[in-house]
């Protein structure tokens, strides 16, 4: 098979990685790519940009490809499935009505209050005069929302009236995110532990890939601004038996019927970010692609070829597959630009990247990283992911942060803590 892959960060980068391992893939292109795509066996790099829906289309047309798999939510939004398919293409990732789960925090929590699927009680604004009153009489802490795609950043959790306002202004005067903030969703603070809960589904069949946690705030210990995300590991304790069981039967099935009877059939990889307390979940909010840097670690303990597990959900036999995981864990370091998420430089050069992957069982993706005559130098504000695979948790976190500490560029920055939340559970 010839698979197209639609992106360029480090989830794009692992996805590449494990898809060019199948031996059903004899080549893989990836539109745009980045550097550590271009360096895997069997993957080349085309320069279309995955917002360039009509330019893929175009490339599709030339390089055949029989399967496509999109990892942005971005272009499934603005409907690239919707036009791949409607010209005779194999695509792996939900249609743009059923992407409107991430697109619009107001259509998710509306189609989660209507159905029952746990979550925190809210309110929508689309004036903000209106929101500011609201955020003046109410309780706090509270949750801020951009209602559209904000690349991770359009959340804001404030613990007082004065950080709830600055968020609001930032949203719906100054318009940092554009016209995703043209609307808000002011909701009340959950209080647990988040997971990240990835699954396959044909719009029928839910098949969970194995639990993972992610970091959304830039430093240590859960503090500072909330970014694309920090490091992830997996296996999460905080997804219990019990848990997962919880998840399955009261988020996951039923988010995937009721978007049927929504007249939006889901089939793709679903994600639902959570809240746990006391083994019972709450959705935070739902994504409509494989998580990044949740990728990263999923992907490295996942022993199934992950073509065959495509093919069957766009066929609709999902129920027919299943998974098998390594015994091991994963953890992920995002190593990130100096001022991430905000304004950053480019251009820095790095150093340490094949010093690292000589710690036995790291492997270092990129994620914004670019070739130039001084060497591999900072393109993006996440720049790299180191990932290690370890016996347990705790050799996963010490291959990781070793494979880190030989990696550096002028104004690196990672947080120091990934995976430490796993340690203090029994």
């Amino acid at each position: 098979m010839k698979i197209l892959l639609v992106g360029s960060g480090g989830r794009e980068h692992a996805l590449a990685w494990k898809m060019a391992q199948s031996d059903m893939v004899r080549e893989l292109i990836a539109a745009p790519g980045n550097l550590g795509i271009a360096g895997e066996s069997k993957c080349r790099v085309m320069r279309v940009s995955s917002d360039d829906i009509q330019g893929l289309l175009e490339l599709a047309r030339i390089e055949k490809p029989d399967l496509t798999v999109v990892g942005p939510e971005a272009p499934l939004v603005v409907g690239l499935t919707d036009l791949f398919v409607k010209n005779g293409l194999r695509v792996f990732g939900p249609s743009s009505a059923a992407a409107l789960l991430e697109g619009s925090k107001v259509f998710s929590k509306e189609l989660m209050r209507k159905f029952g699927i746990p979550s925190a009680d809210f309110e929508i604004f689309s004036d903000v005069d209106h929101a500011v009153k609201y955020v003046n009489s109410t309780k706090f802490p509270l949750v801020v929302k951009a209602d559209g795609l904000a690349a991770g950043k359009g959340v804001f959790v404030c613990d007082h009236c004065e950080q709830a306002l600055a968020a609001l202004d930032l949203i719906m005067k100054q318009k940092v995110f554009g016209a995703a903030g043209a609307r808000v969703i002011v909701e009340e603070c959950l209080e647990g532990e988040e997971a990240s809960f990835i699954a396959f589904t044909d719009g029928i069949t839910v098949m969970p890939l194995a639990s993972s946690q992610d970091h959304k705030a830039i430093s240590d210990n859960d503090k500072g601004p909330n970014t694309g995300g920090m490091g992830a590991y997996s296996p999460a304790p905080v997804v219990t038996p019990s848990a997962h069981k919880k998840i399955m039967n009261e988020v996951m099935l039923p988010t995937v019927k009721a978007m049927s009877t929504e007249g939006r059939p889901y089939v793709g990889f679903l994600y639902a970010g959570l809240m746990i307390k006391d083994d019972v979940p709450k959705v935070l909010e739902f994504n409509v692609r494989l998580g990044d840097p949740e990728a990263q670690p999923l992907l490295v303990r996942m022993k199934t070829d992950p073509i065959p597990l495509m093919l069957a959900a766009l066929e609709g036999k999902l129920s027919r597959e299943s998974i098998k995981w390594a015994n091991d864990a994963s953890v992920c370091v995002v190593m990130a630009s100096q001022g991430y998420p905000a304004a950053y430089s480019k251009g820095k050069i790095i150093s340490g990247i094949e010093e690292a992957e000589k710690v036995q069982g790291v492997k270092v993706f990129i994620a914004g990283a670019n070739s130039s005559s001084d060497g591999v130098v900072t393109s993006g504000g996440r720049v790299l992911g180191v990932t290690s695979l370890g016996r347990d948790i705790p050799e996963a976190i010490q291959k990781a942060y070793e494979g880190v500490e030989r990696i550096s560029w002028e104004g690196v920055q990672y947080r120091r803590d990934i995976g430490q939340k796993a340690l203090s559970r029994p």
